[in-house]
C-alpha cells in the first residue's frame, strides 16, 4: 500500500492525464468557432501519457471527445473502456512480431504503410493480415512509435489580460521563498504557500512552512475547500510541488480541474506574482529576525486581513478583494466527499494471527475468518489520526492497533459442551444402526 495519494489504477491515471490535456479549455468563455481552433492548436502539442517513455500528439476528434465527455460525466467519463476483443495483431506469429519490431528499430523513419507494403511484396507477410492502424497500436504498446522531428510553431499571438468570470471559478496556488529563520540555533528555510482567487484577488489561504513538498500544498488545498467550497479550476505552475499524483488525484476525484501554466512563462501567472511583490513590500521585508514559523504566520494573516483584503485594487476597478469575494456562489464539499477524495487503497495479506501491516504499523482485525486471505485496505489522508480499515464484500471492517498485553488477558472461546449437555450428533452410530437394520433414534 503506497504512503502517498496516487491514482487507484492505470485507468484513473489515464483519466487524470486526459483531464490535464483538455483542462486549459474549460476555464475560458469562447465564441463560436474558437473552441474548434483551440482543438486544432492543441493537437500540435506533444504530451507524455502514463506508462509511456515517449511523447505523442492527439487528433482534434480525440480532444473533442475527451472535452465533451468530461463536461458531461466528469473524471469517470474519461476512464478508458476495455474492448471486447482485447489484443491486436492476433494473426501475427511471434517471429513476425519480432520482425516488425526490428524493422522499426533499424528504420525509425519508415512509415507504417511502407513497412507493410515492403513485407507483403517480399512474401514475409500475407496481404491484409494486419492493418496500418493495428500495427501503429502495436508499435505504441512496444514504445516504437515514430518521433516527430519538426516542432510545432510557437504561438505568436499577443498576450491579453484575462480573468475568471466570477469568484470561486479559478484559484491560483504558488510558493514564495522568504528569509531563512533561526530556530534553536538552526537555520530553517521559510516557504510561504498561498492560494489566491482569480476574480476577486482574495487570498483563500496562506501558510508559513519550512518546506515546499506536495503534501503541504495538498493539506492547504483541503483546508481551503473545507472552508470556502471547491473551485472550478486550480491553476498551478510546473514545479514538483504541484505536478505529483496526490494533488492531481484528489482534485480529479473532487471534480476540480487542474491546470498547469506553460514552463518558463511567469507572465502567465501575473496575478500570483503581483501578490508576492505586494507581500514582500508590505510585510516580508520588514519582519526582521523571526524565531518561529508561528511568528511569521500571525504576521502574514494580519497583513492579509487588515491591509490586503480591505485595500482598493486597481485590477478590480477600485473595489476591495473582500467586496468582490462576497459575491461568490460557494460549491460546498461534504466531509464524506473529502474523505473519499483523499483515501488511498491497497492490497494486504492478513496474517494467521489476524494482523495486517499498514505503513509500518501492525493493525488487528476482529474478523478471524479473513486470516490468511488477501484483502483491500484503505486509509484517509484527511485526518492522519484516523485508523485504516478493511473493505470486504461491500462491508467496511474496522481495524484496531495491536495490543499483545490485552490479547493475553482475553478469555479463550468456550469449548463444545460434553456429557449430558452435549448435542446428540454421532455420525458413526447412525451408519451402524442403518447397516444392522435398527430403527432410527429420532423416529420417523
Amino acid at each position: 500500500m503506497p504512503d502517498a495519494l496516487m491514482p487507484q489504477d492505470h485507468a484513473e491515471a489515464v483519466a487524470l492525464f486526459r483531464a490535464t490535456v483538455i483542462g486549459s479549455l474549460g476555464c475560458r468563455e469562447m465564441n463560436r468557432g474558437e473552441l474548434r481552433a483551440e482543438f486544432r492548436e492543441l493537437s500540435h502539442q506533444r504530451f507524455r501519457p502514463p506508462r509511456s517513455a515517449v511523447t505523442r500528439t492527439f487528433g482534434v476528434s480525440t480532444l473533442e471527445r475527451w472535452y465533451y465527455a468530461h463536461r458531461a460525466g466528469g473524471l469517470e467519463a474519461l476512464r478508458p473502456k476495455l474492448r471486447s476483443d482485447r489484443g491486436f495483431a492476433k494473426t501475427l506469429t511471434k517471429e513476425q512480431r519480432a520482425l516488425l519490431a526490428d524493422i522499426r528499430r533499424h528504420y525509425p523513419h519508415a512509415s507504417v504503410p511502407v513497412i507493410l507494403r515492403t513485407l507483403v511484396a517480399d512474401g514475409r507477410l500475407q496481404e491484409g493480415s494486419v492493418s496500418p492502424a493495428t500495427l501503429r497500436r502495436y508499435y505504441r504498446a512496444e514504445g516504437l512509435d515514430r518521433v516527430t522531428l519538426l516542432q510545432a510553431v510557437k504561438d505568436g499571438r499577443a498576450r491579453r489580460r484575462w480573468s475568471a468570470a466570477k469568484p470561486g471559478d479559478l484559484w491560483h496556488a504558488d510558493v514564495c521563498h522568504g528569509r531563512s529563520l533561526k530556530i534553536d540555533g538552526r537555520v530553517v528555510p521559510l516557504r510561504i504557500h498561498a492560494i489566491l482567487d482569480d476574480a476577486s484577488r482574495t487570498i483563500i489561504a496562506i501558510r508559513a512552512c519550512s518546506n515546499e513538498r506536495e503534501v503541504e500544498m495538498l493539506s492547504l488545498t483541503v483546508e481551503s475547500v473545507r472552508l470556502h467550497g471547491k473551485p472550478g479550476v486550480l491553476y498551478l505552475d510546473n514545479g514538483s510541488t504541484y505536478s505529483g499524483d496526490a494533488l492531481a488525484t484528489a482534485c480529479g476525484r473532487l471534480g476540480i480541474k487542474l491546470l498547469h501554466a506553460k514552463p518558463y512563462d511567469p507572465e502567465a501567472r501575473g496575478k500570483m506574482e503581483r501578490f508576492w511583490r505586494t507581500l514582500r513590500e508590505g510585510c516580508l521585508d520588514f519582519m526582521g529576525e523571526m524565531t518561529s514559523l508561528h511568528d511569521v504566520q500571525v504576521r502574514l494573516l494580519a497583513f492579509v486581513d487588515q491591509h490586503y483584503h480591505c485595500g482598493p485594487h486597481g485590477g478590480l476597478m477600485g473595489r476591495t478583494p473582500a467586496e468582490v469575494y462576497r459575491e461568490r456562489e460557494a460549491k460546498s464539499v461534504t466531509e464524506e466527499q473529502l474523505d473519499e477524495a483523499l483515501t488511498v487503497r491497497g492490497r494486504r495479506r492478513v496474517r494467521r494471527d489476524g494482523t495486517v501491516s499498514i505503513g509500518g504499523v501492525d493493525w488487528e482485525l476482529a474478523h478471524s475468518y479473513l486470516a490468511g486471505r488477501t484483502v483491500d485496505v484503505a486509509r484517509s489522508f484527511v485526518d492522519p489520526r484516523k485508523t485504516p480499515w478493511v473493505e470486504h464484500e461491500g462491508q467496511r471492517l474496522p481495524l484496531s492497533p495491536v495490543d499483545p498485553t490485552a490479547n493475553g488477558k482475553r478469555k479463550r472461546p468456550h469449548r463444545a459442551p460434553r456429557g449430558i449437555d452435549a448435542v446428540d450428533f454421532k455420525p458413526a452410530d447412525a451408519l451402524l444402526d442403518k447397516s444392522v437394520g435398527r430403527p432410527p433414534k429420532g423416529g420417523r
